[in-house]
């Protein structure tokens, strides 16, 4: 998996063209590689469909498995990537780039395909293939939005009522004043920063003023997803850290580096997640006061703040969140939620991954599980070397088979299910 470039680079056909060409070359058949230090439950495998795309992000899928991927640095000119495998033999072979600007959010929804850049909100109309019809002339929906040197991702989704969130994240870990332990009180950032904004899908020219702060209190979230089961929206923080630089008193480097768990959360109009306040510890299992603000690492607080519905061990850094609608995979998976880790846990030792999350009645209905490992290709403990992947953005197939970018070395997994063949049965006869 480490040096498959090659393999694939004469498989992949990057042009300059903005539109697809209406009747393209036919291509030989060749064979998927397969990502074979990906560890998967029984059952599943995966296979590298494209590879070198860049710092690939989120991405959304056409009915047609058409796979159009937002890049967070442009690249040859273009931030977005429309890949097409042209003779269904599991690999890309055609790509084509449009959009010269960076930034994360990706999705198609009604006959659009919905992008983000670092500040803005684009959209494309796509015909009835769901194909861009004029990559060259988006409507721009929102523009202004906040964004500073770190955490710029503006991550978005799109319910059924036409309407389009966005994340915003802090820029600021635990809004401190600078160079000390201090927390601000109130934290100024919340007017246009950590939280998650509603503006209307169809409108163009939408700033903070026309927009709704849908959901504040939330310092980072990457991955986000609209569940049509729940109709909400569930999204997965980033938590701070750095709990000991000015509170060794409270936290040894040990617990700073488990603490504060990465946390779900299904929110709604209004709600307040307590950041910078609060914190989750997942270990505790209590929202704790931030010592920002008082607080000692055993101090509850946030009375008036929501919960979360599911926490997860700290720094993994969750980018991508998707809720599974297919048949494809066995019936657990049927609309739970896959989480794609970004980072490593100091406490688990391990990271880089996916994970699951059985959902019923609209609630995790068990505990969490990872999915796909090792996608870092190397010991965590004692690395043999440098980690090779990072997921990153999550979608489904048209198939139902599951699609993982990595935005280190812009490699693209999918993964899919065939049901094992049943063992043999163990005779009955004594011997």
């Amino acid at each position: 998996m480490h040096h498959l470039s090659i393999a694939i680079a004469g498989l992949l056909t990057l042009t300059n063209s903005t539109t697809p060409s209406d009747n393209p070359p036919s291509r030989p058949a060749t064979k998927a590689i397969v990502a074979t230090d990906l560890k998967l439950p029984a059952g599943f495998s995966a296979t590298i469909a494209a590879e070198e795309l860049g710092s690939a992000r989120h991405i959304a899928i056409s009915k047609t498995g058409d796979i159009y991927v937002k890049l967070a640095k442009v690249k040859d000119g273009s931030g977005i990537y429309r890949l097409r495998d042209t003779n269904k033999d599991g690999v890309i072979d055609e790509r084509i780039g449009f959009g010269d600007y960076p930034g994360t959010g990706i999705l198609i929804k009604n006959g659009y395909l919905y992008t983000s850049s670092n500040s803005e909100i684009y959209r494309y109309k796509l015909n009835d293939q769901e194909e861009v019809i004029n990559p060259k002339q988006p409507e721009k929906l929102v523009s202004g939005l906040r964004v500073k040197p770190r955490d710029q991702s503006k991550s978005i989704a799109v319910d059924n009522q036409n309407n389009i969130y966005v994340n915003v994240a802090s820029d600021n870990d635990a809004c401190r004043e600078a160079g000390t332990g201090k927390g601000m009180m109130p934290c100024p950032l919340l007017d246009s920063a950590a939280g998650i904004w509603k503006f209307k899908a169809d409108q163009q020219n939408q700033t903070y003023a026309t927009g709704t702060r849908y959901a504040t209190g939330l310092k980072n979230v990457v991955g986000l997803d609209w569940n049509s089961k729940t109709n909400s929206l569930f999204v997965m923080q980033h938590g701070r850290g750095q709990f000991h630089d000015f509170y060794p008193q409270y936290y040894t480097p040990k617990q700073s580096a488990e603490l504060p768990a990465e946390t779900m959360f299904e929110v709604h109009q209004g709600d307040d997640a307590g950041w910078p306040y609060i914190y989750y510890d997942h270990i505790q299992k209590k929202k704790i006061l931030a010592p920002e603000y008082g607080g000692d690492g055993k101090k509850t607080g946030g009375e008036k703040t929501i919960n979360p519905v599911a926490a997860f061990p700290a720094h993994l850094g969750p980018n991508g969140l998707l809720f599974y609608t297919g048949t494809l995979f066995p019936e657990k998976y049927r609309n739970g939620a896959f989480i794609a880790f970004h980072g490593q846990s100091a406490e688990l030792h391990k990271g880089y991954m996916v994970a699951f999350v059985p959902f019923k009645n609209g609630k995790p209905s068990g505990n969490w599980e990872i999915f796909a490992d090792n996608f870092a290709g190397t010991d965590l403990v004692k690395p043999t070397g440098p980690v090779q992947h990072r997921p990153c953005g999550l979608a489904q197939g048209p198939d139902g088979s599951l699609y993982v970018t990595d935005d280190l070395n812009g490699t693209l997994f999918r993964i899919s299910y065939k049901n094992p063949a049943p063992s043999a049965k163990k005779s009955s006869v004594k011997k």
